[in-house]
């Protein structure tokens, strides 16, 4: 399918984003140009076919002479010689290598500084948690040593309970009044 000055008016480009780019205005204004010129080379194009056809039909019986190839003319793109077409179009490739350039260099310091800074959370995080566990420790250690006063202070109690008891059934039983039985020997 041959490129027509329609396809270039009609083109549409992508916006790209986070990344600088040329200005669409711009690049408007110079394919405006461009289809222009190449109207104007189509129509001359058309012309010299109508001029050509016109001759053919026209000498089909005297014979034409062989036309005099007119002199070299340098080609020309856009009303600049060829070689100002090709510096362009390298500027043009230099300026997009610099561009790839200059994101991909982007890209890695993005990367390189969330690394830097995954690692600084990570390295955070590890001491809070060692902090963390050193306090549990602490805790912990402080209440297994109140768990273990508190079963001291429990058998001393049960062992205080016990004798006061047992001292008040042995005084029950020392004391009781004749004719009745001790406590014990009820069975209680």
């Amino acid at each position: 399918m041959a490129l027509t000055p329609d396809d270039v008016v009609t083109k549409q480009f992508q916006h790209v984003r986070f990344k600088e780019g040329f200005d669409p205005d711009e690049v408007d204004d110079f394919l405006d140009e461009i289809v222009v010129e190449w109207r104007k080379t189509i129509a001359e194009n058309d012309e010299l076919k109508a001029k050509v056809a016109s001759l053919e039909s026209g000498a089909g019986s005297a014979p034409v002479a062989a036309p005099v190839p007119a002199p070299a003319a340098p080609v020309m793109v856009d009303g600049q010689p060829a070689a100002a077409s090709a510096g362009i179009i390298e500027l043009a490739q230099r300026l997009h290598d610099e561009h790839i350039a200059e994101g991909k260099a982007k890209r890695d310091q993005l990367i390189a500084d969330a690394q830097t800074q995954a690692s600084q959370i990570v390295s955070d995080a590890e001491a809070r948690g060692r902090d963390e566990l050193a306090r549990l420790d602490r805790e912990r250690s402080t209440l297994e040593g109140r768990i273990t006063e508190l079963r001291q202070f429990e058998r001393d109690y049960r062992a205080q309970l016990r004798t006061f008891i047992e001292g008040h059934l042995r005084d029950l039983e020392t004391t009781t009044p004749s004719g009745q039985a001790p406590v014990s020997a009820i069975g209680l």
